[in-house]
């Protein structure tokens, strides 16, 4: 099977090793991966911001770049959730009927990384060892927009090693939202520190999501806690085997 790896900025620009992992994991499970290194940003935070037409611009190029792929897979839920809730809207108020058939034609083949491994390659266990105690976070995107539901759960409870701690209160949001943690910084604060306390009681060595936008807000709690867990994607729990363990 062919794959096009959609990497996201925010990966790319601050968490450049899940990208890494990403390719280490389905090239090991047979994908053959091409990367468009032309790539930028899908346009989300252009959106949520009321720039419309800078939004317009992301969404049109990456359409036109990916138009032709047999599979994108993104390790972003927040990502897909633009894509799939956002791009439609964005085509419609520009009345760009060609695009709009263009991104018809291609919103089947987009895919979130756990929606590709379980829907697609119909895979769960894709033979990883991580001998921790992990944790996971459900981000709104993955939990909300996407119906992500238990194909998480379904891929750690396979990694060997991997001991696999409930949290409490999992629909809750870590406060993060993009520029809303800017925006409303002292309610984006609170929420985190109601999340934290949940992530914390888990007593988990690790807190791993699918969007790394969540795991920088949990992660900077933690650090200015002074706490011991850390933070990783599940990408990179899920790259590592018993001869090439995560190294976060």
């Amino acid at each position: 099977m062919r794959a096009s790896l959609f990497i996201t900025c925010y990966n790319d620009t601050l968490f450049p090793e899940t990208g890494r992992a990403v390719v280490r994991l389905l090239e090991r499970l047979g994908v053959e991966l091409d990367f468009h290194p032309q790539q930028t940003c899908c346009g989300q935070m252009h959106a949520n911001t009321g720039f419309r037409a800078e939004a317009f611009s992301q969404a049109k190029r990456l359409v036109r770049m990916y138009q032709d792929v047999e599979t994108l897979v993104i390790p972003s839920s927040s990502c897909v959730a633009m894509i799939r809730d956002q791009y439609p809207i964005l085509f419609e108020e520009l009345g760009n009927e060609a695009l709009r058939k263009q991104f018809a034609a291609l919103l089947p083949r987009v895919y979130e990384l756990s929606e590709f491994l379980i829907d697609r390659l119909r895979v769960e266990d894709v033979g990883a060892y991580f001998p921790h105690r992990v944790t996971y976070h459900a981000s709104c995107h993955g939990l909300r927009s996407l119906a992500l539901g238990d194909r998480p759960f379904r891929l750690l409870s396979k990694v060997r090693g991997l001991t696999l701690a409930p949290l409490a209160n999992l629909d809750r949001c870590c406060g993060f939202g993009g520029t809303f943690s800017v925006k409303n910084g002292d309610v984006s604060s609170a929420m985190l520190a109601t999340k934290l306390q949940d992530v914390l009681d888990t007593n988990a060595e690790y807190c791993t999501a699918l969007d790394n936008s969540c795991l920088m807000h949990l992660g900077g709690g933690l650090h200015r806690q002074a706490a011991a867990m850390k933070t990783i994607h599940m990408a990179e729990i899920l790259a590592s085997t018993q001869q090439a363990e995560a190294q976060p």
